[in-house]
């Protein structure tokens, strides 16, 4: 949800609610800022009666000079040197007071005579029944100062005590896998469940569709089993297949395999959806980035989304019943033979839902689903067409790079009022092998990156942190596996892009995935939008620390500290990345008055 403050001593505070997170900015225009040190804040939770003032990072030299790992502060006196801020720690459908208070003087002698400014919100459901969407993601911050002070960096498996163990599983995943578990726990004696599982081996989601087919559920799975060969041919040890069939035996799942999916050997089955049906009649569909591994739930960034809508589960039924065929040709088929039936398949996809021209007329509202493979790149140019005809912000994260498709859309990008933000898995950076075809998008395209990336040394009162693969949650992608993109996430109309699709050519023409367009839903913009700022907030900071690093460049005081006196204000001169991002809030759609 969206709301605005009134007007309080030149103040005007915007705030954006999802679940878990809330994103403020602050209008300053025409308050006094002369001499102001920042802004202490406190909340309110009505919902729980609890108020305190909100802990910081960030301190005043001259008052901690030296401060380390154990430090805590709080914004009573070690304020909020920025005009943009997220709560990173608010609850589902709880009501909320925020007072910023802007504090005056010196570090020593803070003058609090200014009033607070006050805006009230309220953060979205988490799980409903009558929202269409519902949307969760994992914390998907291992990496962290968080997980350091409440797990000291070591996995959940080898924590003191069973209940400790249990407890950073449950900090980890946030809403994520319960929710997973809860929509498969919906289904009863007659119900269907159709699921496309890529990685499959996380024990209680398998456990969890035996109880339902021993409950008389139709449970009915397609998995992924390609088989990899060496280049004479033979077979060898394959990911996930192995792990995957394995699994399914143990689970006593082997009669619930609809098929093993092993054609277009070359390519992977890459979906996670399950489709719901009861009374005969698809009615939800669960999809997201989810593999169900403990990676994917734990580890590195995902989201499930939950979908109440009839059409759109038919559709993925639909889609699902092709799949289920295992289609596409076979290692032993004559290239010829494969062709065919490669072209068939592809095709009979794109008769689900075809091809989009590249113009925002062509979405229409409600939801999209666009199913993989394709017989052409035309959908991965739309989404590239989408990012860049954003009017004023557009978000998107990459598990694997950025294509040269979205750079080409993207390099005459310069317009002031247009930014783009990227999360991505690993800086983008030449290929070794070639270098001269490298695009090279950032700030002067009004591209704003960040990376994963963790804190590898104690830095003051940022302490060593570890990331997935220290963990042994992940192999591969260790921190960014989500795949969506929001166009204009704030205005009336965003445009939400989500699924499993890598938004790469072989995510479009070859492997099997699912995507899904959402056109003018305001709270799934809202919920999209507060979680990728506090992941890009989270690894921004960290992206910076370790290009200053990597340049053997040590970061400055005053970029560790909080600034003695206003010149931190400085970040928002005109024209500067931190302004123009806290403008896109003044434009903001549908605000309630809080």
């Amino acid at each position: 949800m969206r709301f605005i403050s009134t007007l309080q001593n030149g103040y005007t505070i915007y705030a954006v609610t999802g679940t878990n997170t809330v994103s403020f900015a602050i209008d300053y225009e025409t308050a006094d800022v002369n001499g102001l040190l920042g802004f202490a804040v406190e909340r309110h939770d009505k919902t729980e009666n609890e108020r305190y003032f909100i802990y910081g990072y960030k301190v005043f030299k001259d008052v901690i000079p030296n401060p380390d790992e154990n430090t805590v502060v709080s914004t009573w006196d070690q304020p909020v040197q920025s005009f943009s801020w997220d709560d990173m720690t608010a609850k589902p459908t709880h009501s909320y007071d925020y007072f910023f208070y802007p504090l005056k003087g010196q570090p020593k002698n803070i003058d609090r005579t200014a009033p607070p400014v006050k805006v009230s919100v309220t953060t979205e459901d988490l799980n409903s029944t009558t929202n269409e969407h519902d949307v969760f993601f994992n914390r998907g911050v291992a990496s962290s100062q968080a997980y350091r002070r409440r797990f000291k960096n070591k996995s959940p498996d080898n924590q003191e005590t069973p209940e400790k163990r249990q407890e950073a599983y449950d900090w980890l995943t946030r809403d994520l896998g319960p929710s997973l578990i809860k929509f498969i726990d919906q289904a009863q004696n007659g119900d269907a469940l159709h699921a496309c599982v890529y990685e499959f081996h996380y024990p209680p989601v398998l456990d969890a569709l035996k109880k339902a087919a021993d409950r008389g559920v139709d449970v009915q799975i397609v998995a992924d089993a390609k088989q990899k060969r060496d280049k004479n041919g033979n077979l060898k040890p394959s990911f996930p297949r192995d792990i995957n069939m394995s699994s399914i035996t143990d689970a006593g799942l082997d009669n619930n395999i609809k098929k093993f999916r092993v054609a277009r050997t070359s390519d992977i089955q890459h979906n996670k959806f399950i489709v719901y049906t009861t009374g005969g009649q698809p009615t939800s569909v669960w999809s997201g980035s989810t593999n169900i591994s403990t990676g994917g739930i734990f580890g590195q960034t995902n989201v499930g989304h939950w979908v109440r809508n009839a059409q759109l589960a038919q559709q993925y039924k639909n889609y699902w019943d092709i799949i289920s065929e295992d289609p596409g040709g076979l290692f032993e088929d004559t290239a010829a033979i494969k062709r065919k039936k490669n072209k068939d398949y592809e095709e009979a996809v794109t008769v689900i839902q075809p091809d989009l021209p590249n113009n925002i007329a062509s979405v229409p509202a409600g939801v999209t689903p666009i199913f993989s493979p394709r017989p052409k790149d035309t959908m991965l140019d739309f989404y590239a067409f989408l990012l860049d005809a954003a009017t004023r912000s557009a978000y998107i994260t990459l598990a694997f790079g950025v294509s040269d498709v979205f750079k080409k859309y993207l390099q005459d990008n310069t317009a002031n009022n247009q930014l783009i933000f990227m999360l991505l898995e690993k800086k983008d950076v030449p290929d070794a092998d070639h270098p001269d075809t490298f695009i090279k998008i950032n700030a002067s395209n009004n591209v704003y990156k960040a990376n994963g990336a963790y804190i590898k040394d104690t830095l003051y009162q940022w302490t060593k942190e570890v990331n997935t693969l220290i963990l042994g949650l992940n192999l591969h992608v260790i921190y960014i596996h989500s795949k969506f993109m929001l166009i204009d996430p704030l205005s009336a109309d965003p445009i939400i892009v989500t699924g499993s699709a890598n938004f790469s050519d072989a995510s479009t023409t070859k492997n099997d995935e699912n995507m899904m367009i959402i056109r003018g839903n305001q709270r799934v913009a809202d919920i999209y939008l507060t979680e990728f700022m506090r992941l890009f907030n989270h690894y921004y900071f960290r992206t910076v620390l370790e290009n200053l690093r990597l340049a053997d460049n040590a970061p400055s005081d005053d970029s560790l500290f909080l600034s003695p006196n206003d010149t931190w204000q400085q970040k928002y001169s005109p024209g500067t990345f931190k302004k123009k991002r806290l403008d896109l809030f003044k434009t903001m759609a549908g605000a309630l008055q809080g």
